[in-house]
């Protein structure tokens, strides 16, 4: 007798899986569609990184004075310290934070010398065009700070006291931001109730319990129906990728290296978020609770994970919980790590570590509640 073989009974689910999707022109629509619709909207205005903007003080920077008092307290910049074990600025760990668009400059203050003009201090910036819109915005909330400071109670012409050098790398675009926040947006969403429903469908049509009933090994059943779902949402991330970089400058620093990271970053992801549309397909008495669970999962994550504005808008307590908690927001900054400040997947430790935890807490669950019938 010939032996079975799993591999192409694997295959053969795969195959008709993925050719029930493709058959489903609602799932082309949400999957691709939305989300170019997406980022060309988010893409086309403002920053998409929120409006507080990040610096670092030079070694000499005089901050005994009103101005320093001022930025320091200022809603719009957030210093970031640089400092080793000793007490000693961390020069190498600050230059690469300004080259990598982490800080959007170092800043020196000092008294000026020249004794006729109105201004007592200089702000001098050493910016880099990764820095987007704060070369311009960063000028403006100086020179308000100063004129303000220098002109209380006076009445006079205002005169710029902020002299920006900018150091060069490659340029910052909106869609830098934009696009590594809708591929999550898309990933979550579609992954979620694509994962969800077809499972549940399965199980109140048998389907599952006839497949539970063959010689098909148990995992290759649910990797058969899992991954056509995953396969079909990784083609839409890679022409969304492409749309970005061929049509709207996306910048992909190492180049198809880097592209390649992102997919694998991708994959991770998915396999991440089968495992939640897995348990939501087995906790559910019906196919309207479907949905609410996933927003319940997702919908937060869409707001406060970074997707459309950066969390630095949220309060110190939020950002915390952003940053170490949300799988969405550890998936969107390492995307973004890897295509612009041109960091690779080993050096998003944080990121992949975080994500680890919940593919283990995930699937723990997903093996104690699924269910074939």
């Amino acid at each position: 007798m010939r032996k079975y073989s799993q591999l192409k009974a694997f295959l053969a689910i795969l195959k008709a899986s993925f050719r029930s999707i493709m058959s489903n022109p609602s799932a082309l629509v949400f999957s691709f569609l939305f989300p170019v619709i997406f980022i060309f909207i988010f893409g086309s205005f403002g920053k998409g990184g929120g409006t507080v903007y990040r610096i670092a003080l030079s070694d000499n920077a005089d901050t005994t004075n009103e101005v320093f008092d001022s930025i320091k307290t200022s809603p719009l910049i957030r210093i970031n310290y640089f400092k080793n074990p000793d007490g000693t600025t961390d020069l190498k760990a600050r230059q690469k934070a300004l080259e990598r668009g982490n800080i959007s400059a170092i800043v020196n203050i000092k008294k000026n010398s020249d004794t006729a003009s109105v201004n007592r201090y200089l702000i001098l910036d050493t910016l880099t065009n990764a820095s987007g819109n704060a070369v311009v915005a960063l000028q403006q909330i100086f020179s308000n700070i100063t004129n303000s400071i220098e002109h209380k109670g006076e009445i006079r012409q205002a005169s710029s006291s902020v002299h920006p050098y900018v150091y060069t790398i490659r340029e910052y675009r909106n869609i830098d931001f934009v696009l590594p926040g809708m591929l999550g947006f898309s990933i979550l969403f579609s992954t979620l109730f694509g994962i969800s429903f077809i499972f549940f469908q399965f199980r109140q049509q048998l389907i599952l319990k006839r497949f539970y009933a063959t010689p098909v090994s148990k995992i290759n059943i649910l990797l058969g129906i899992g991954i056509s779902r995953l396969v079909f949402q990784l083609v839409n991330v890679v022409m969304l990728i492409a749309l970005g970089y061929f049509f709207m400058h996306f910048t992909l620093v190492h180049g198809f290296a880097t592209f390649l990271e992102m997919t694998l970053l991708t994959i991770f992801m998915l396999l991440l978020l089968l495992g939640v549309g897995l348990i939501f397909s087995s906790i559910v008495k019906s196919d309207t609770s479907i949905p609410l669970f996933i927003n319940l999962f997702a919908f937060p994550q869409m707001l406060l994970a970074g997707t459309f504005f950066s969390i630095d808008v949220f309060p110190n307590w939020l950002q915390t919980i952003c940053r170490y908690v949300l799988p969405l927001t550890q998936y969107n900054d390492a995307m973004r790590k890897i295509s612009f400040t041109g960091l690779h997947l080993w050096d998003c430790g944080k990121e992949l570590g975080i994500l680890a935890i919940w593919m283990v807490i995930i699937y723990a669950v997903t093996v104690k509640v699924f269910k074939w019938e």
